[in-house]
Order: structure tokens, then sequence, then C-alpha cells
């Protein structure tokens, strides 16, 4: 029964240089395979996608079943299983204070029950993805990091910098009124 039916799975794939996403869909069992039986966090070469991704890296970040049950880190199974879950704990938001609850959660192996899989974009190939890694469908970044060593660390700046220089800015114009910039406080 399960041989006869179509193996289908939708790929999500994040690229956090660009800030974009792209969804594509794959039917061809022979491109699944290699991603069977690895965990997430695990890294997947691109090549097996098709040529368009050659010479990329993927790294597995998680997926949901066809029922919609999300992957969760550190759950050594490839099918569902029921934790307690509490506050701070991913796939669970509690209503009142100190509720715990029993959820379905998936373990972090893929398997061929997923329907979704999320990729993100570790080393990007030879040539550019329409939508995902060129220049022309980049986003600019909204909002940049607060802390003065998350900013030292995102453009490379020694401790004697002075990271206030760097900030990302975002600039306000409403209707009639005069456009100002909103900055973090450092």
């Amino acid at each position: 029964d399960q041989r006869n039916r179509s193996m289908s799975l939708k790929l999500n794939i994040a690229c956090p240089s660009t800030g974009c996403q792209k969804t594509i869909e794959i039917e061809d069992e022979q491109k699944l395979r290699a991603f069977w039986d690895k965990r997430i966090s695990q890294e997947v070469d691109g090549d097996i996608l098709g040529d368009e991704f050659k010479g990329y890296i993927f790294k597995i970040t998680g997926g949901n079943d066809k029922q919609g049950f999300p992957m969760m880190q550190g759950v050594l199974i490839s099918n569902r299983t029921r934790l307690l879950l509490k506050k701070g704990s991913k796939c669970y938001r509690p209503r009142t204070k100190g509720e715990r609850k029993r959820k379905s959660v998936r373990g972090c192996i893929v398997s061929h029950d997923l329907s979704v899989l999320n990729l993100s974009v570790v080393k990007k190939g030879e040539a550019d993805v329409e939508g995902l890694t060129d220049e022309k469908s980049a986003k600019p970044r909204r909002l940049g990091p607060k802390r003065a060593n998350n900013i030292r660390k995102l453009f490379n700046l020694t401790k004697e910098d002075d990271p206030r220089d760097v900030i990302v800015r975002r600039t306000i114009e409403k209707d009639g009124k005069k456009s100002y910039s909103k900055a973090p406080k450092i």
C-alpha cells in the first residue's frame, strides 16, 4: 500500500543572507532518498535536487508531518511521540503560569511521513537561484542587532571600534511630516 502511493515532499528553503524563502515540491523518490535518516541540523548537498542547486549545501532545520505535527530537536526517533512540555520548551506555549501539557511531536529524524521539510542555505553554489539567492529579490535588514557585541560580530569590528557608528537604522516617512530614523539604543 505504501509503495504505490506517490511520494511528495515540499522543501521550504530559506536563505539567511538575503532573507528570502522558496518552496519547491519534489515527487522523485531518488532525489528524496538523500534526506532519509538524516537529523535536524545535519547538512545535505544540493546537487541531488538538480542542476540549479549545484554546489549548494543545505542544513535541515525542521519540518512537519502529514498531520501537521512539528519535528523537535533532541527527540531521537523517526515517528511521533507524546511528550510532557512546559514553559520554555519548543512546540508549546503555556496558557497559565506553571502549566504543563502532553503534546504530540515528531522526532528529529527525517522519514517518509513528512509533508514539509525546512532547509536553510549554508553555502551558496555557483549559480544564483531566482527568488532565493539573487540580489534582486534580497530584502533589506529591517532590524539589526541591539547588543554591542552582536553588532561587532555582524560588522567584524574590533573592541576599539565604536558600534554606534554602524548601527542598522530605519527611516520612517509619514505623509506630510518630516521623515526620521529609528535605531536601537546601545
